[in-house]
């Protein structure tokens, strides 16, 4: 009797999952950044649709970016209660979401999900982090990760290689930088330093390779990173124009032979190559006391209220390692999360995707704070400030410190 009741409740178990799975619709919102995109998501959906074998269908509902308004415009519906049941999402949303307890912890989805292992622990990290808590809510899809742009027939000019550690990149910065006419003035500098808008996030790979953080901005570490980062520019190993330049200038000026290193992600990879050919290559961020790159994110989340939640997760991990992440990948050219779907040979031939995929275990983002966007706006001031030498390096690491943690 009591094996014939286990077996009983098993099977009502499984059928309950059945239900939940059978017939279920499920909304899902994103964002597209052109029409090839927003055509290439629902050709996806379609796909899922016809293949997941379990009568799940999405819905898909494109909404505006919106210059980052599509952010709030997600949080204002779920607080109101017509939100979709799933969405595309940015982790500097996160603790809007969780704070207002809109979003699914999906830690128990994943704990069960035969593929959790295909994506590296340290993303897994990144998405706790954003959460403020011991939870994931995030669901990882793709990145964009920061790496270092150089030219080869530069480096063989200057009789130097790529790279192992930090001291070594700081050291070829000065010899790369040369005066290749013999005319007295510097022709070709070793990095393109971008001390203006977008900035902090190259710049945050000094601070860790000198053994710093963003927690402990002002600790010595930190400090000593800021100092080499002044060094750069200061040794004239730098354009003159750095503490202004952003991110067309420091492109611009690596595309132009100015400058023999810059650092940017894998979405200039295809301008470089049509202008360069062979002769331009890339490596990550060389690690010293610690390692550190920033990674650019879109990732999808699972909202509280949706009905159907183990149906929604079956589309959270088609597109987390399963055909959507391959297609979506393909087209947008970001960088795949999953093991399996980095092993196809469309990524690991492309040597840009490669040095993306070895930078993924260090990449991570600003710390997702009420202060942040404040921090971000008001960080060239500093640093300009900082480069020019009307204040201190630790003047200015005290002052990124306590207006980003104040």
């Amino acid at each position: 009797m009591k094996k014939f009741l286990t077996l009983l409740l098993a099977t009502m178990i499984v059928c309950a999952s059945a239900v939940v799975l059978a017939d279920a619709t499920i909304t899902y919102w994103f964002w597209a950044d052109n029409d090839q995109y927003a055509q290439t998501m629902q050709e996806m959906i379609a796909d899922f649709n016809a293949t997941n074998g379990k009568g799940i269908t999405v819905v898909g509902e494109q909404v505006p970016w919106d210059g980052g308004g599509y952010s709030n415009t997600l949080l204002q519906a779920a607080i109101g209660g017509g939100g979709p049941d799933v969405a595309s999402f940015k982790l500097t949303a996160t603790p809007s979401f969780v704070g207002n307890d809109l979003l699914e912890p999906l830690d128990s989805y994943l704990d069960a999900w035969d593929k959790k292992g295909e994506i590296n622990d340290s993303l897994y990290g990144v998405m706790r982090s954003a959460g403020g808590s011991d939870s994931i809510y995030v669901m990882p899809w793709n990145t964009q990760v920061l790496y270092v742009y150089y030219r080869p027939s530069m480096f063989e000019a200057a009789g130097v290689s790529v790279p192992n550690t930090y001291e070594e990149f700081l050291d070829i910065c000065g010899k790369l930088t040369r005066d290749t006419d013999g005319d007295g003035k510097t022709d070709v500098y070793g990095f393109g330093m971008r001390g203006s808008n977008g900035g902090q996030e190259p710049w945050g790979s000094f601070i860790y390779a000198a053994g710093g953080s963003f927690e402990h901005l002002d600790s010595p570490e930190a400090i000593q990173g800021m100092k080499d980062y002044i060094a750069l520019f200061t040794n004239g190993y730098a354009p003159e124009t750095a503490p202004n330049d952003g991110f067309a200038q420091v492109i611009d000026g690596f595309k132009s032979g100015l400058t023999a290193m810059t650092i940017h992600h894998i979405g200039s990879s295809a301008g470089m190559m049509e202008l360069f050919g062979d002769d331009v290559a890339a490596f990550i961020f060389p690690a010293g006391k610690g390692q550190w790159t920033s990674m650019g994110d879109t990732e999808n989340v699972m909202f509280a209220s949706c009905q159907n939640k183990e149906a929604a997760f079956e589309w959270l991990a088609y597109l987390a390692a399963g055909k959507g992440q391959e297609t979506w990948c393909t087209v947008t050219g970001n960088v795949p999360v999953a093991a399996s779907v980095q092993a196809l040979p469309v990524f690991q031939e492309n040597p840009f995707m490669q040095v993306s995929i070895e930078g993924q275990p260090v990449a991570g983002i600003l710390p997702v704070l009420d202060t942040t966007t404040t921090w971000i706006s008001n960080w060239p001031s500093v640093i300009q400030q900082a480069l020019l030498g009307d204040i201190s390096a630790e003047e200015a690491m005290q002052t990124l410190q306590e207006t980003l943690w104040q």
